[in-house]
């Protein structure tokens, strides 16, 4: 399989800053989705349910951002695409208001999207750098 290999790092490097911002201020997350209160600030409860959705985007950014390209990095992107899935199916379906619930699928959707255009979209050349991942580049001194 032939992936856009600097799609998919870029939405993992992308998903990986997010999710550490997260982790540090939950509020980052809860505002935009309407779980925060009318001055903007998160409950404790709130930051700590949201805390480990920030961890889980930092894992399976970074893991996209340096798994080897081949089955390493579809497998990476395949799981950031469920986890955009169930983040539409969990948000689009609890948050409250319409509007929010509305925001958060196409937000979530189109993160996934983006991995699946990275996976399906046919890459526009390959090199014998488009093979290596960012690891094996540090190893080798590059």
């Amino acid at each position: 399989m032939v992936v856009r290999v600097s799609l998919l790092r870029a939405v993992g490097a992308a998903t990986a800053v997010y999710g550490l911002a997260v982790v540090a201020r939950p509020e980052l997350l809860a505002r935009p989705s309407g779980l925060a209160d009318q001055r903007g600030r998160t409950a404790f409860a709130t930051s700590v349910s949201l805390r480990p959705l920030g961890w889980r985007d930092a894992a399976s950014g970074l893991a996209m951002l340096t798994a080897p390209v081949g089955p390493a990095l579809v497998t990476a992107a395949l799981l950031r695409i469920a986890a955009d899935l169930g983040d539409a199916a969990l948000l689009g379906g609890t948050l409250p208001g319409r509007g929010l619930r509305a925001k958060a699928v196409a937000v979530s959707v189109g993160w996934g999207a983006l991995s699946v255009v990275g996976l399906l979209a046919p890459a526009a050349e390959r090199s014998p750098a488009a093979e290596r991942s960012p690891a094996a580049d540090r190893k080798a001194g590059r």
